[in-house]
């Protein structure tokens, strides 16, 4: 029998918080992880930023063609460059090891699986020539084409990241929107999105302080959460809807807006905010088939005191970051995709009927260039 190649992956990610792209050398067969390297995140400068803020409102009737996207995709995706170069470059220096094989994510700006449609932009072509290397990408596109919720894809990863840890196992990634990992002591696993997590807590910071976001839940933490508000967003049908189930990151703007969020102090508002990210977690445990034995806490939402606190008062289980299991959280996301990418170049599934809801465990992605 011919033995599983690993390859020496970088996984690159830029979530819908938009503050830029982390990178993470993995060396993977796609279904083990055998050794983690360097990793980093390349802030994105504030022009960028707001350049991609701004597709994404754009997105539901944006043209392909917009020449404004196509400059956006370009610098986009000449910042995810600069971060291979540096990854690929200290993975030489302190592991004496190159890199084969990218998992380019891109950067999503739309996502409506009920509509047939999720759209992640960034130029594959120009990241290959940039780096000289093999891109695996359109991660997406083959599940929601086959019903499926496109997302979150990250659990076949968790998976292999955790064979070692005790289960049943919640794993809980705290981007703009939520989403949860369960893995159960038999291998059974179920992932669906929790709800907002940080998108509406950064654009409220952004809009209330002129900061990018609730710097250490300082704002949160001297507000009070408003009960009435919290009551009118927790019936929001999302939370009670049977998994699978996805959402894009503006999804719940107009509930908050109806609910009276935007009436409240800028305090009281980020409380209420980050009391909502929470209870919304709370309600997607009673998915879960059993109670998990903790809670593996990754995304920017672990650095906020705020918000591990919230979830503390509404979860039994403990509360932990990652860190707590050896993992990195600025990186975990970007392992994940470094992990995707070597499955993808392998041809196996990268989503299950209990991760996206497709019908049957489902392969996916495009492979740009040869590995050697």
């Amino acid at each position: 029998m011919l033995a599983i190649r690993t390859l020496r992956t970088i996984g690159l990610m830029s979530g819908t918080s938009l503050d830029g792209v982390d990178a993470a050398w993995v060396e993977t067969d796609g279904e083990s992880v055998s050794r983690l390297g360097p990793a980093l995140t390349l802030p994105y400068e504030p022009q960028l930023r707001r350049d991609l803020r701004a597709l994404l409102d754009a997105a539901p009737d944006l043209d392909p063609a917009d020449p404004f996207l196509a400059d956006v995709v370009t610098r986009l995706t000449q910042r995810h460059a600069e971060a291979v170069l540096r990854v690929r470059d200290e993975a030489r220096r302190t592991l004496g090891e190159d890199t084969e094989l990218l998992g380019f994510h891109g950067q999503t700006i739309l996502h409506r699986p009920e509509e047939g449609r999720t759209w992640q932009v960034g130029d594959a072509n120009l990241l290959a020539r940039l780096t000289g290397l093999t891109v695996a990408h359109d991660f997406r596109s083959a599940d929601v084409a086959a019903g499926g919720q496109g997302a979150p894809l990250a659990p076949i990863a968790h998976v292999a990241l955790a064979s070692n840890l005790p289960k049943p196992l919640a794993v809980l990634n705290l981007g703009g929107v939520g989403n949860v990992t369960f893995i159960g002591p038999d291998g059974a696993l179920l992932a669906f999105d929790t709800g907002p997590a940080n998108g509406p807590l950064d654009d409220w910071a952004r809009k209330s302080t002129g900061k990018d976001y609730d710097k250490d839940g300082r704002l949160a933490g001297a507000g009070i959460a408003d009960g009435a508000v919290l009551a009118r967003l927790m019936q929001h049908p999302y939370l009670a809807a049977p998994p699978p189930k996805s959402l894009d990151r503006l999804d719940f703007c107009r509930a908050l807006k109806e609910a009276g969020a935007d009436r409240l102090s800028p305090q009281d508002g980020a409380a209420t905010l980050v009391a909502f990210a929470a209870v919304c977690v709370a309600a997607a445990a009673r998915h879960f088939p059993e109670p998990p034995m903790q809670w593996l806490v990754t995304g920017g939402g672990r650095r906020n005191p705020a918000m591990m606190k919230a979830l503390s008062a509404v979860l039994s289980e403990p509360v932990r970051p990652v860190e707590i299991a050896g993992w990195n959280g600025d990186a975990l996301e970007a392992q994940c995709f470094a992990v995707l990418a070597a499955r993808v170049t392998r041809g196996l599934p990268l989503s299950y009927p209990s991760t996206t809801g497709v019908p049957w465990p489902l392969a996916g992605g495009q492979v740009l260039g040869a590995l050697l």
